[in-house]
């Protein structure tokens, strides 16, 4: 069992920049692979961004790359998402999620084993 709890969300003009923070609880944060997905009113949650267990490869929608970048900080049980170069269409409720199985895939938020409640991102255009 594994709490998560997402910070940072907020109103910001597009073009402007956010940082998200997860924080994990537990000793085991280091084991698993962790992502981000966000989800529109009226729209299927997407996957936005994964990050593996070490952090050497990350992962990213193609609708954010370049824009986004995940990385996670182990010693802290803590991953963020800063976002750079917002849009109106990146506007979602954006939540973290733990993966236990190294056999799952990142892209797939049913593979997920823990969530977070989500922090909501509005971008103003």
């Amino acid at each position: 069992q594994v709490q998560l709890v997402e910070s940072g969300g907020g109103l910001v003009q597009a073009g402007g920049s956010l940082r998200l923070s997860c924080a994990a609880s537990g000793r085991t944060f280091s084991s698993y692979a962790m992502g981000w997905f966000r989800q529109a009113p009226g729209k299927e949650r997407e996957f936005v961004a994964g990050i593996s267990r070490s952090g050497g490869s990350t992962y990213y929608a193609n609708s954010v790359k370049g824009r986004f970048t995940i990385s996670r900080d182990n010693a802290k049980n803590t991953v963020y998402l800063q976002m750079n170069s917002l849009k109106p269409e990146d506007t979602a409720v954006y939540s973290c999620a733990a993966e236990r199985t190294a056999s799952g895939s990142i892209w797939n938020g049913h593979d997920y084993d823990y969530w977070g409640q989500g922090t909501q991102v509005t971008v103003s255009s």
